[in-house]
């Protein structure tokens, strides 16, 4: 039986803050959503750890490559959807964000039947990092909020097309 790791471990941390920060979002305490937000962010931050953990102890597994990113895509929908249901986000901007993480994960299992392994790209990791700035400005009703998303939602439309740019080549037969 193969052990739990410490990256694994603090991915599961952050899919368990989840309904953390939703009850807090929906929460009637004054100071809710500042504690939403810092769980939000804590939460957040988990991505980084986990991944330095499971590069520095050597412990990069199969699961936890998968795991991990169902985590941040389970994180960033839920807030979402709170936003959206708040009337801070636009369901149109929930629906590029969310739709791009299904097609992009969508074309990793494509590209994994073929044997071939897609890597976060530089554009995935800006997109996934203004979109969890953005969503903590949102949060914590920043005016910044707003342009942030934006330029988020931008920003996940150029990557989500940089990643069927570059696996272009998967949808030839050959």
């Amino acid at each position: 039986m193969k052990r739990i790791t410490l990256a694994t471990s603090i991915t599961f941390v952050r899919i368990l803050l989840i309904p953390v920060f939703m009850l807090l979002m929906a929460s009637s305490n004054p100071y809710g959503r500042t504690l939403a937000a810092i769980i939000f962010a804590i939460a957040a931050l988990t991505d980084t750890l986990d991944g330095y953990a499971a590069r520095v102890r050597q412990e990069v597994t199969r699961f936890g490559q998968l795991v991990d990113p169902l985590a941040d895509k389970l994180l960033i929908t839920a807030a979402l959807f709170t936003l959206v249901e708040l009337g801070q986000v636009s369901s149109w901007v929930a629906i590029i964000i969310v739709g791009r993480e299904f097609a992009v994960s969508g074309l990793r299992i494509i590209a994994a039947i073929d044997g071939i392994m897609i890597a976060a790209s530089n554009f995935g990791k800006v997109k996934t990092a203004l979109q969890m700035v953005a969503i903590v400005a949102l949060i914590l009703n920043w005016p910044v909020g707003d342009f942030l998303i934006g330029l988020a939602t931008t920003v996940t439309i150029i990557s989500g097309l940089d990643y069927f740019h570059k696996a272009r080549k998967l949808f030839h037969e050959a």
